[in-house]
């Protein structure tokens, strides 16, 4: 039987293998991975989304099998500190036992559809703050594109404040990844290219709540990344993503930043 299959068999026969497999998962808090250098967390909630693009290839991530065997791979590095990842993928990992000693990290909106027309309306579909809890992860990321011209904005702006607020109250971090977007000629949604722009989403998402003690931010590696980085006293992750055809380029950037 394919490890694919096998999971498939668990999961049909013992769905509370996931909720035992966290409750006996060995723990790894975030704020201790983060005193002795750099956290290095791989970010793995594309798909609920239905982005499965990484360079030409438009699928590149739709066979979970690979995908779940890239992710034993980064995990089982020293180096590697954590993961990002939607319920689905977490539950593997749990059953695969590839989370021990790991910083856990659960994504709570994907309801933004790659390409969709409400894609800035991106509704929390994954984790709330209690499930995050209930898994003894560490903390939950939200994605929040900013456009001021189309109102999918604003709503997901208001359920990134309540998030913030509800895992502040349980201690739980919260990631909050901001990017301002625009519309190019075609109308597709882009990322910004003004350092302004970067900065406002920034101090924007650093307000957020009651409590901005469990707040961190995913800030984009922008052509002006260190005024963005001097807009807040947040914690912040440099977001990755694909590096396209000239990797020496963008990992210079995250270098850099």
């Amino acid at each position: 039987m394919s490890p694919l299959a096998e999971l498939a068999r668990r999961r049909a026969t013992e769905p509370q293998a996931i909720a035992m497999a966290a409750a006996a998962r060995s723990t790894r808090s975030l704020h201790d991975a983060v005193t002795s250098r750099p956290l290095l967390i791989v970010a793995a909630d594309h798909p609920a989304r239905g982005a499965l693009k990484v360079g030409d290839d438009a699928l590149a991530m739709a066979d979970r099998a690979r995908l779940l065997e890239r992710l034993q791979v980064a995990l089982a590095h020293e180096r590697v500190d954590g993961v990002l990842a939607t319920a689905d993928i977490l539950d593997d990992l749990l059953l695969l036992g590839a989370l021990d000693d790991k910083v856990v990290v659960a994504s709570m909106n994907r309801g933004g559809l790659a390409g969709s027309a409400w894609e800035l309306d991106d509704g929390f579909t994954g984790y709330d703050a209690q499930g995050i809890g209930a898994m003894r992860f560490d903390g939950g990321k939200m994605l929040l594109r900013i456009d001021l011209d189309d109102p999918g904005t604003n709503r997901t702006i208001q359920a990134c404040a309540r998030a913030v607020a509800e895992l502040a109250d349980r201690d739980l971090t919260a990631l909050v990844e901001p990017l301002p977007m625009r519309r190019d000629d075609a109308g597709r949604l882009v990322l910004s290219d003004d350092p302004a722009d970067h900065i406002r989403a920034a101090t924007v998402s650093a307000g957020f709540g009651s409590t901005s003690a469990h707040t961190w931010l995913k800030l984009p590696v922008s052509s002006e990344v260190e005024r963005v980085l001097e807009a807040t006293s947040l914690p912040a992750l440099m977001l990755g993503g694909d590096p396209g055809s000239d990797p020496d380029r963008v990992f210079a950037g995250w270098r850099r930043a």
